[in-house]
């Protein structure tokens, strides 16, 4: 008789290699709770497995269901592509741009798409619009005054300023991201006071 080994679930194996350790199981006479308490996979997986495995023989998943892809790799990274020239382009648009290349599909498509590579629609960051002049200058101003204390800092009078927008109606503008880009100079809505 095997010795049954207990695994924390943790250390879970991948999937075929999940099938493969159940299947072996089963066949050497392990009932279902003797294999749950293996604990290499959840009492549900387990007994689907043993299920699949006696009605087809098999420890190959079956082919999934539903619709074929209407797109291919290639299709999908020239997609990316147009995405990237245009950050902020709805997926709408996408859509008719990426028909236009010869693949037909829905707005819908796109964003399973572009969800798929990590591009993900958030808002825009707001950051100053700097010409090299104006960071030139700044970096100039906190040399100069970096020494000073809060007292000196407290003498200062500083003014309000008034907003005006020159980049849109609104501070509300998306755009397609990955994780980490929120600042990448084709991610933000520059600022202009």
């Amino acid at each position: 008789m095997l010795e049954i080994i207990v695994l924390p679930l943790l250390t879970m194996v991948t999937c075929k290699e999940t099938r493969a350790a159940i299947i072996v199981l089963h066949k050497n006479g392990f009932t279902g709770k003797d294999i749950v308490a293996t604990k290499i996979a959840p009492k549900s997986t387990i007994y689907r497995f043993s299920k699949n495995f006696k009605e087809r023989g098999s420890i190959l998943v079956k082919k999934a269901s539903g619709s074929p892809r209407k797109s291919s790799k290639r299709q999908d990274r020239l997609l990316k592509r147009i995405q990237l020239r245009d950050r902020s382009a709805t997926s709408a648009e996408l859509a008719q741009e990426w028909q236009q290349a010869g693949v037909s599909a829905s707005a819908r498509t796109v964003r399973r798409r572009l969800l798929e590579d990590g591009l993900v629609s958030r808002r825009a960051a707001k950051k100053p619009l700097l010409s090299k002049k104006n960071i030139r200058d700044r970096l100039i101003f906190c040399r100069k005054y970096s020494e000073w204390t809060a007292e000196d800092w407290g003498k200062v009078i500083f003014s309000d300023e008034a907003p005006f927008r020159l980049f849109g109606a609104s501070g509300k503008r998306l755009v397609r991201r990955r994780k980490g880009k929120r600042y990448h100079q084709s991610c933000v809505m520059p600022t202009v006071k």
